[in-house]
């Protein structure tokens, strides 16, 4: 078993990473851990250990390496494992993993693989970024952006709530196109989610499924309140479960997906999509256009036995 293991939030991450280990020495298991020394680093230390032979990758840290980890091992036999250290852990969530190290660890050794099926997406560069929960473009991705990583590390997941506030004064809310399966919808922002949760334990899309091709996509069309006011109210109804009922959200399901501002005929004009930003799992992923797939197929993730990853 390897554990790639991302070392930026510091000590405390060390010592939950030390719990982890401990409970794995007591089931029998030596593991060997790898930190990540920049972005992308996961990916190659994933689909080094899956070339040889390693039947488990852990990836230790939030959604993001999370989802470098799974692009390592994309095509491999080798099981992806989460022990999950991040300020969201949305999937972690998703899946019915258990937060600490200890109960974590435990599934690494003894739960069951179930099916994850990831998304794909194409930039316009050329470059391709998998992604395991969502895929957001529009407001939560400027939010993203221009969160300070100091304040992420210092209160967690309320340094997400501060950076909204600042944006909702000065975001610009441009308008782009979202094309699902052919039918282009016109948008202010879109997340393309994988599974049901976002931005922690909070519903999102209530019938997505992760073990299944395929995405949920929350549509946000701005509508008669406008979009800053729309956007206000759904980031206070989001922790109630409620933003899925919010006038002007629209949940769509759909099989392929172009989010892009230009004209419908495609990539070539140089401007298009300069002006909206995107994240995956939670991390910058650049900016607009972007096209979205599954997938060449599934991975096989741990699990507590109990839990089924295609609920």
């Amino acid at each position: 078993m390897l554990i790639v293991f991302n070392p930026a939030a510091g000590s405390r991450r060390r010592r939950r990473l030390a719990r982890a280990l401990g409970t794995l020495a007591e089931a029998g298991i030596l593991a060997r851990v790898a930190e990540t020394l920049h972005p992308g680093h996961a990916t190659l230390l994933a689909r080094g250990a899956a070339g040889e032979g390693i039947g488990v990758v852990v990836a230790a840290g939030g959604d993001g390496t999370i989802a470098e980890v799974a692009a390592g091992l994309a095509g491999s036999a080798a099981r992806l494992g989460i022990l999950p250290f991040g300020t969201a852990n949305v999937l972690a969530w998703e899946l019915g993993l258990p937060p600490r190290p200890e109960a974590a660890a435990a599934v690494l050794s003894g739960g069951q693989a179930r099916r994850l099926w990831p998304g794909l997406a194409r930039f316009a560069d050329g470059s391709e970024r998998l992604f395991v929960q969502m895929l957001g473009a529009g407001f939560d991705a400027e939010v993203v952006a221009r969160l300070d990583p100091g304040l992420k590390r210092r209160i967690g997941r309320g340094a997400y709530v501060l950076q909204g506030m600042r944006e909702l004064g000065r975001y610009r809310f441009p308008r782009f196109n979202a094309v699902l399966d052919g039918q282009a919808e016109e948008v202010v922002s879109a997340i393309v989610s994988k599974g049901r949760l976002y931005a922690g334990r909070y519903l999102l899309a209530p019938a997505a499924r992760p073990g299944e091709a395929g995405f949920e996509v929350v549509l946000f069309r701005g509508g008669a309140m406008g979009a800053r006011l729309q956007a206000a109210l759904c980031g206070a109804a989001l922790p109630l479960d409620l933003l899925p009922r919010m006038p002007g959200v629209e949940l769509r399901r759909a099989w392929r997906v172009e989010l892009r501002d230009g004209p419908m005929a495609g990539y070539a004009a140089g401007s298009i999509g300069r002006t909206v930003p995107v994240q995956a799992d939670g991390d910058p992923a650049g900016m607009l256009p972007v096209m979205l797939e599954s997938a060449a197929g599934p991975i096989e993730v741990m699990l507590p036995c109990a839990r089924v990853a295609e609920r």
